[in-house]
């Protein structure tokens, strides 16, 4: 499964939610890699202390990606891919391959209803793959006491996208975590909040992602999913 974090506006926490995400899809078990397709490249640096496990990759054009990420797909069981704050061609690669788009947001209304313009490309992906790729919101960078109001589930209803009930409180711990090499969840009772909070958005937005284990009453080829 290719799995793109796309948002054409930077700033609004693309990285953080693409390592979290390699890192935690390692977790349950799975054979990741991570693309970065970022001009700034982060993501794979990051990556690369905090989930040594997940592979990291740097896709830096856009013939590059539509010829690598099906290759890349082939050899592990998630791809994820970190997209450009901008870059219109590049993102347009990335969701012309991808089978599902993360979309994070700021909660404000003013994040919400640009998000028309910055998922003009997705918008332009799915109609040429026929609804493909599913996409979803997720609110990022918000204020502990936020509320969701009803103009803003308005605007992300009018762009016909789901919104993740989860989000992604704006905590001092995700900006910390790039500097230290690691992810909230190696980072201690500080980060504990955070490191349930990931877990809980993850397993919303990928309910079929979970833990693989092999039981020692189970045929080695034979692995079950528990939750």
């Amino acid at each position: 499964m290719i799995i793109v974090i796309a948002n054409s506006k930077g700033g609004v926490g693309k990285s953080t939610l693409a390592v979290h995400l390699a890192a935690w899809l390692n977790r349950q078990g799975h054979r990741v890699t991570l693309a970065d397709c970022d001009t700034q490249q982060s993501s794979s640096e990051w990556v690369r202390e905090a989930a040594p496990a997940v592979k990291a990759v740097r896709l830096d054009n856009p013939d590059v990606i539509l010829n690598e990420l099906p290759l890349l797909a082939q050899d592990a069981d998630y791809v994820v891919a970190d997209g450009p704050g901008s870059q219109t061609e590049t993102s347009r690669a990335l969701l012309l391959r991808a089978d599902m788009a993360i979309v994070p947001c700021k909660a404000s209304m003013l994040e919400v209803r640009a998000l028309a313009k910055a998922t003009e490309v997705l918008r332009q992906a799915q109609d040429i793959r026929g609804g493909t790729p599913q996409a979803i919101i997720i609110l990022s960078m918000v204020g502990k006491n936020y509320r969701l109001t009803k103009d803003m589930k308005d605007a992300a209803a009018a762009l016909n996208l789901p919104m993740a009930d989860t989000a992604m409180i704006l905590r001092q711990i995700y900006a910390d975590a790039p500097g230290q090499g690691a992810t909230v969840w190696e980072l201690g009772a500080r980060a504990k909040e955070a490191a349930t909070e990931v877990e809980k958005l993850f397993r919303e937005i990928l309910p079929d992602a979970r833990r693989l284990r092999i039981s020692a009453d189970t045929p080695k080829k034979a692995i079950i999913r528990t939750a």
